[in-house]
């Protein structure tokens, strides 16, 4: 029986050869889920075991690729003709496969983004929680629902993406993004006390943020060719046909964005309700400020001279 099973091998080359491929590369990515667990289970530190499991990932790859090449080619020197050849042969079918693996190198070469980062990519945003050689894994924001709060849909999109379209990242370099509302205020209300009342609200909630941000925007003006920029709570005041329009723009972490304008137009609301009226908003309901006066004249019918 070994007899007939050494013939056979020897018989065939070729397909010793394919089946020897086979077993080196199952063992290769055998050892590959064997050590990504190990350093799972003893590594504590999360941002640490991620990376480390991920460079084991793309070393297993390296390590197929080069067995593959030793394999067909029968020399590591024929690395570039091999890669030529195979490239040309599935360039078309695996196309997207191509990308998506190149994409997850230049993701993490070039950092475009990192798991924990919220980001907005193929028109869709999200926190991202994972990325792999094909795929990167976001927890969604928005669609049905409304601000930045979790839909609750976990959603895969293909690293390919990164070629094909701008990424927006709130959270890399700067954590802070710049948010506003306009408040309508009804004429011939107090307008000193207002821009007073709004000023001291965005101060008193705001200066935590406006001094982290200024340390931030440091490094960005220093990294960047851009230039430097208002971090302070800002109000611009527009004349409108119904209405006096305050806007308030400011600077707050990308995180907190819906809180903090919760937050600023609660206090806002309830200062201005102390104002007993020198204070009123404004709304978009008609207001009839005089009633015509109409004048009617009834004629008394003629008499009948028959």
């Amino acid at each position: 029986m070994l007899e007939d099973i050494k013939y056979w091998f020897v018989s065939h080359p070729i397909s010793t050869n394919i089946i020897k491929y086979l077993v080196w590369v199952i063992l290769v990515f055998f050892i590959i889920v064997w050590i990504r667990r190990f350093l799972k289970k003893n590594i504590p530190n999360n941002s640490i075991k991620y990376k480390a499991q991920k460079g084991i990932e793309i070393l297993g790859y390296i390590l197929v690729v080069l067995i593959t090449i030793t394999y067909f080619t029968g020399s590591i020197k024929d690395f570039g003709l091999a890669i030529g050849l195979l490239t040309a042969g599935i360039t078309i079918t695996l196309q997207e496969l191509i990308l998506s693996i190149a994409g997850s190198f230049y993701i993490f070469i070039v950092k475009v983004y990192k798991p924990g980062d919220r980001i907005e990519i193929n028109n869709i945003k999200g926190d991202v929680i994972d990325i792999d050689s094909i795929y990167t894994t976001m927890m969604e924001i928005g669609k049905w629902v409304t601000s930045d709060n979790y839909s609750g849909r976990i959603v895969k999109i293909s690293n390919a993406f990164v070629f094909k379209g701008p990424v927006f990242n709130y959270s890399q370099d700067f954590p802070f993004v710049w948010d506003e509302f306009d408040l309508p205020i009804r004429y011939g209300s107090d307008i000193e006390l207002t821009k007073s009342i709004i000023i001291s609200v965005a101060q008193e909630n705001l200066s935590k943020y406006v001094e982290e941000s200024m340390a931030g925007w440091k490094g960005i003006v220093e990294k960047y060719y851009i230039e430097d920029a208002q971090v302070d709570p800002t109000l611009a005041i527009t004349m409108t046909d119904n209405w006096i329009q305050f806007n308030l723009r400011y600077i707050v972490d990308y995180k907190r964005r819906r809180y903090i304008k919760h937050l600023l137009n609660e206090e806002i609301g309830k200062r201005i309700q102390d104002t007993n009226g020198k204070v009123t908003l404004a709304s978009a309901t008609f207001e009839i400020v005089r009633i015509p006066t109409v004048n009617h004249k009834e004629e008394k019918p003629k008499p009948d001279n028959n």
